[in-house]
């Protein structure tokens, strides 16, 4: 694993989180009504997904496991290693199930779901974040 590469990656998601949070709305209906908002919202959150995966995937290449088939299968691998709790890794699965829908769906997406992943879930992608940092102390 390089650490040097990981380290970057972490910055990177940790202001993917401070640009989320600080355009993302109190109210969904201000969301669902401001394309710029929902623009600056789901970049953010599909690149925050793709670092989780990305820095998953560093973390993988060091293990003696076989590399994932697919985005999701990256944090199953780590929950099986014992790097992630289930739940957590449960919940970064399902943050790639959004980031496909952003990237090849967008005029799909339900605003109101957005809005509650960034309520209640963007925790999980700090959870991340500080699991990762602490196996870079080890």
């Amino acid at each position: 694993m390089d650490r040097e590469v990981v380290e970057q990656k972490l910055e990177s998601l940790r202001r993917c989180l401070q640009r989320i949070e600080t355009k993302c709305p109190a109210d969904a209906e201000t969301l669902v009504a401001d394309v710029d908002l929902q623009d600056i919202v789901s970049l953010n959150l599909s690149r925050a997904v793709q670092l989780c995966v990305d820095i998953g995937a560093h973390l993988i290449a060091g293990m003696d496991v076989p590399p994932p088939d697919t985005m999701g299968q990256t944090f199953d691998l780590l929950a099986q290693s014992g790097v992630l709790d289930t739940t957590l890794a449960s919940s970064l699965k399902k943050a790639v199930g959004f980031r496909n829908i952003a990237v090849h769906s967008y005029e799909t997406i339900n605003w109101h779901i957005v809005h509650s992943i960034v309520k209640n879930h963007l925790t999980d992608f700090s959870a991340f974040a500080k699991v990762v940092s602490t196996k870079l102390d080890q």
